[in-house]
C-alpha cells in the first residue's frame, strides 16, 4: 500500500472542508503538540499507521500550538474534550472513536479505521 496522503488543516476554510469531506468518507485527525514528548511518541505511532493504511480514510493534522484555534474549533465542532496528542476518527461531523496520549498506537489507529468504514 502507498503511505496516506495528510490535510494540513492551517486555516478556518480547512475545517470546513475537512468537515464536508467526513460526510463522503471517515477522516482521521490527529492534533499534535510540536513541543511535547508524549506527543512525539503518538506522533511516531501515527507515522507507522499512515505507511500502511486501510483504503476508504482521509487523513488530517493539526499542529495545537501553531493552529490552536483551530484546533479548539475542531474539538468543539466534533463534540469531544480537547486532549493532545489526540486521535480523533469522524464521519458526518460526528466522533466514531478518539484515543489520547498513550492509547494512540499504530494497532490502535488501525483497527479504528477498520471497525468504522475503512476497506479490509
Amino acid at each position: 500500500m502507498a503511505r496516506a496522503e495528510v490535510i494540513r488543516v492551517q486555516t478556518p476554510g480547512d475545517v470546513d472542508r475537512l468537515l464536508a469531506l467526513s460526510a463522503q468518507q471517515p477522516v482521521f485527525l490527529f492534533k499534535h503538540s510540536t513541543t511535547c514528548p508524549i506527543s512525539h511518541q503518538a506522533h511516531r505511532e501515527w507515522q507507522a499507521y499512515l505507511a500502511d493504511p486501510p483504503p476508504g480514510v482521509a487523513h488530517a493534522l493539526v499542529r495545537v500550538r501553531e493552529e490552536r484555534a483551530l484546533s479548539l474549533a475542531l474539538a468543539r465542532r466534533l463534540g469531544v474534550a480537547h486532549a493532545s496528542p489526540q486521535a480523533i476518527l469522524f464521519r458526518d461531523g460526528r466522533p466514531l472513536w478518539h484515543a489520547s496520549h498513550g492509547a494512540i498506537t499504530r494497532e490502535a489507529l488501525r483497527r479504528a479505521a477498520l471497525r468504522h468504514g475503512a476497506g479490509p
